[in-house]
């Protein structure tokens, strides 16, 4: 007895023809990224694309919380920032921080251009593997080697803050921070969280 045709259809093709007007991976230069670069969260990675995945709601709470704690803590020195705002680390490599402190003096010198200094660092980890291990790894990585003072790492679904300073030429960690725990700055001395406060984002009250 013949089997009928599955009627579930097939996944349609990917439209390789616009595929092939881009550069092939590894071969991005800055001018084709920010030609490129539209309503999506994409970072350029040694001339490799990464689309990012869209923030939550939850994502995007902390993010606030984090910006009015730095801004606080910053006392009106500097700017704080959040993404989307491409920042050029070292040749090839464009990353988007969630949270971003810039000292007096780090500011683009054409306030319409991209920045290539930050001197804080904050990511508000998303869900998903991938996503932890990049901003665990390759942005620890990326962010050491572009000289980037301190990064911090807050990861919602651990309920851990981790705070490093960059020692030389990589980061050594300055505190693991947990709920009950107070996260602190080194570059900001004023700039003391609350983890429980922030893991709390979100939830019913």
């Amino acid at each position: 007895m013949s089997s009928l045709p599955s009627s579930r259809p097939l996944a349609p093709e990917p439209t390789w023809a616009v595929a092939h007007l881009f550069p092939p991976q590894g071969e991005w230069t800055e001018n084709e990224f920010f030609a490129l670069h539209g309503n999506r969260l994409i970072e350029l990675v040694d001339g490799n694309l990464e689309v990012l995945p869209m923030p939550t709601w939850l994502h995007q709470l902390i993010v606030k919380f984090l910006v009015r704690a730095v801004e606080s803590a910053s006392g009106g020195f500097g700017e704080v920032l959040d993404a989307p705002l491409p920042i050029r680390l070292f040749e090839q490599n464009i990353r988007e921080p969630d949270v971003m402190y810039f000292a007096p003096g780090s500011e683009p010198q054409d306030p319409r251009g991209y920045p290539s200094r930050v001197d804080l660092a904050m990511e508000v980890v998303s869900e998903g593997v991938e996503a932890a291990r990049r901003d665990y790894e390759d942005k620890r990585r990326d962010y050491a080697r572009a000289g980037i003072p301190e990064y911090w790492i807050v990861d919602p679904e651990q309920e851990r803050v981790t705070v490093l300073v960059l020692d030389e030429n990589a980061y050594r960690v300055h505190g693991e921070f947990r709920p009950g725990d107070t996260a602190s700055s080194v570059l900001l001395p004023a700039l003391m969280i609350d983890v429980s406060q922030v893991m709390q984002l979100g939830t019913s009250r």
